[in-house]
């Protein structure tokens, strides 16, 4: 192969429409339109999803609920989870995170500490929110719960 021989694959490359170049090309006069009608006219067509007239597809379906753009979003996290660490260990939302224990969650704002299970070690955990029952779980195993 030589530089001179590159050439581009075969059928990759289409060649242009010639539009109105008389009616041996095939698409002269009316230039692939048609007879007059919506899609002849010059800025003619429909916009996109329109069914003409019938009721769209989008208006149809049936929605529900709402999805609030502004709402937050924690990464959370049981502290029966927590056992894991030793004695003394200070837990936060990279140390879970670099363990593989939580997942990043699109738009997080912190971290969320839920009280599911039981804690045996004793633990600094810092985090945006505690439940009640995490908190307590925390300070009855001798550990401390920041809240950042």
């Amino acid at each position: 192969m030589r530089i001179n021989t590159l050439q581009p694959a075969e059928g990759s490359r289409t060649s242009v429409k010639r539009l109105g170049r008389g009616i041996g090309s095939g698409l002269g006069k009316t230039s692939g339109k048609g007879h007059k009608g919506q899609w002849a006219r010059s800025g003619g067509g429909v916009r996109p999803g329109f069914e003409g007239g019938q009721m769209p597809l989008t208006r149809r379906v049936p929605k529900r609920g709402f999805n609030n753009r502004f709402r937050k979003v924690y990464a959370i996290v049981n502290i029966s989870v927590l056992n894991g660490f030793e004695n003394g260990a200070v837990i936060d939302f990279e140390t879970l995170y670099g363990e593989g224990l939580i997942k990043e969650v699109k738009n997080a704002v912190g971290l969320k500490v839920l009280g599911n299970g039981e804690l045996k070690v004793a633990l600094t955990v810092k985090a945006s929110k505690f439940t009640a029952s995490a908190k307590e779980a925390i300070e009855k195993a001798g550990g401390t719960a920041e809240e950042i």
